[in-house]
This record gives C-alpha cells, sequence and structure tokens, in this order.
C-alpha cells in the first residue's frame, strides 16, 4: 500500500497540468487490490476544498467524485464508511463536504456534538451545535 497526497488525487481528477494528469493516471492505474493507494481522512478534506473553491465544482459534483472514489477495490480510503456518509449528507445546501466529515467523525469517536459558530451547519449538519 502506498498513500496518495491531495495534489496527486486532484491531478487525477482535474487535468490543468497535461503532465500531472497523465502521472496521476499512471500511478493510479498501477493500483490493485494487492498494492492499493491510501486516502486518508485530511486528504478527502482537502480535496474538497481543493474541489470547491479552486475549481468551482459544486456540492453534488463533490460528493459524486468521492462516492466514486469509495467504489474504487484499488483504493483504501480512511474510515470509509464515515466518508461515504459524510458525502451523502454534504449534497444539503450551505453544507460542506468537510464539515460533515467533522460532525461525523466526532460522533462516532463518541462525542455527543461538535461545537460550532457557523450557523448553517449547525442547522442542518446532525451532531453539530451551535455555540451561542
Amino acid at each position: 500500500m502506498i498513500g496518495a497526497d491531495t495534489n496527486v488525487l486532484l491531478r487525477l481528477v482535474v487535468d490543468d497540468d497535461a503532465a500531472q494528469h497523465e502521472q496521476a493516471k499512471q500511478f493510479f492505474a498501477a493500483r490493485s487490490a494487492n498494492d492499493p493507494a491510501h486516502i486518508s481522512l485530511i486528504v478527502v478534506a482537502e480535496f474538497s476544498w481543493a474541489l470547491r473553491r479552486l475549481y468551482a465544482y459544486d456540492r453534488d459534483q463533490i460528493a459524486d467524485v468521492v462516492l466514486a472514489l469509495l467504489q474504487s477495490p484499488d483504493l483504501i480510503v480512511e474510515r470509509r464508511d464515515l466518508v461515504e456518509e459524510a458525502a451523502q449528507l454534504s449534497r444539503q445546501p450551505k453544507v460542506g463536504l468537510a464539515d460533515t466529515l467533522i460532525a461525523r467523525l466526532a460522533v462516532a469517536d463518541g462525542c455527543r456534538s461538535v461545537v460550532t459558530f457557523d450557523k448553517d451547519a449547525a442547522k442542518r449538519i446532525p451532531g453539530m451545535e451551535l455555540l451561542a
């Protein structure tokens, strides 16, 4: 198993640098169930942020890409089940994948909630609570 950084995953999905896109495609094509790529939660969060902020992907597009990655037997995604839940929840208006990941992980680790100043997150994400 070998870990993949956010920029390698981005170049697989976004073809804004032809040479790096080709290298990323080759890297991921060489992965297998016996030699998968590891995608950490930090990479998932950075990846979703970059797609949103740098490449103007909408919430559904980000969720679709993340959910497609989860289907690959050649990728090991840290806490896959929580990433899938977070991706589905992030389809709501004014909800980001990183915030849903924060809430899902905290609840799964035994927290009763996550306090936030983000009113939209507190209203829309189970496990988020407004600190006011």
